[in-house]
């Protein structure tokens, strides 16, 4: 699928971010935020990726596809903590190099793949996987149906997929959705709520969880991790852009306080033909 100028810029982001996320300034916010140094580009911790790998029931013998996967975060460690083989799947080759660099470093290159693609074309591909996950990629792209199906295409009968996502809660007055857009990720707005997507796209929804709490602390621990490493961010990336980064911090907490934006988790089974 061609994607639009707005995309593009995106992915531009995308890169640089995961240019800097190798950083040890960058490294160091992370683990204080997330748990862990995957240079990952969501809000999933590794408390939520150690949910996942339950919640999906990965075992050696699984085939996850990790969609949207940036420079490897959650895949590689779902590979690493449970024995699973990966297919890390994103359009940003930054991303995926530094993906597949990662898994050299943690001994489990064997049974990791990375591949360059956009999320929406994975239904060309021959294999089928016992599990898909993707951390808060539906907010950052536009064709959020089209990858809801291609996904079902692409999953084994009696597998799962479970995915987390920011969205813009129902009920906003004129003024309030507008803020909650302006505050949200690139491609927050939906024309259909996700559990309607879901069935759209022949999904059963097993679980629906309201993790928006728990993204607020998350989001605390940004705002604070940056602070401590103030300095050394400021060498990495300059005063007006460490002032611009916290603007951001301090809007999405705003937003979120304010009942503007959740964040949730979804798990959901195939619909059998």
């Amino acid at each position: 699928m061609t994607i639009s100028r707005k995309e593009q810029d995106l992915l531009q982001r995308f890169d640089v971010a995961y240019e800097r996320s190798q950083t040890q300034v960058m490294r160091a916010v992370e683990r204080c935020v997330c748990g862990c140094d995957y240079g990952g580009n969501s809000w999933t911790t590794q408390r939520e990726a150690d949910e996942l790998a339950s919640i999906l029931q990965l075992t050696p013998a699984s085939l996850l596809l990790d969609l949207g996967s940036g420079s490897g975060w959650p895949g590689l460690y779902l590979s690493k903590t449970t024995g699973c083989r990966v297919s890390l799947v994103d359009p940003s080759e930054t991303g995926m190099c530094f993906a597949a660099e990662r898994a050299v470093q943690d001994g489990i290159s064997d049974r990791v793949s990375t591949m360059v693609h956009d999320a929406t074309d994975i239904d060309r591909m021959s294999v089928k996987f016992d599990a898909i996950s993707h951390s808060d990629l539906l907010c950052c792209l536009p064709h959020k149906l089209a990858v809801l199906r291609a996904c079902r295409k692409v999953i084994a009968n009696g597998g799962r997929m479970a995915f987390t996502v920011i969205s813009i809660p129902p009920g906003l007055g004129k003024v309030q959705y507008q803020r909650a857009r302006e505050s949200g990720p690139e491609f927050i707005e939906c024309e259909l709520e996700y559990a309607a997507m879901l069935e759209q796209s022949s999904w059963r929804m097993i679980d629906r969880r309201d993790i928006t709490g728990r993204h607020a602390e998350t989001c605390h621990r940004q705002i604070s991790a940056d602070q401590e490493n103030r300095e050394e961010l400021i060498r990495l990336i300059g005063p007006t852009a460490f002032a611009e980064r916290q603007a951001v911090w301090d809007k999405n907490l705003e937003a979120i306080t304010q009942g503007l934006r959740r964040r949730e988790l979804y798990v959901a089974e195939p619909l059998l033909d």
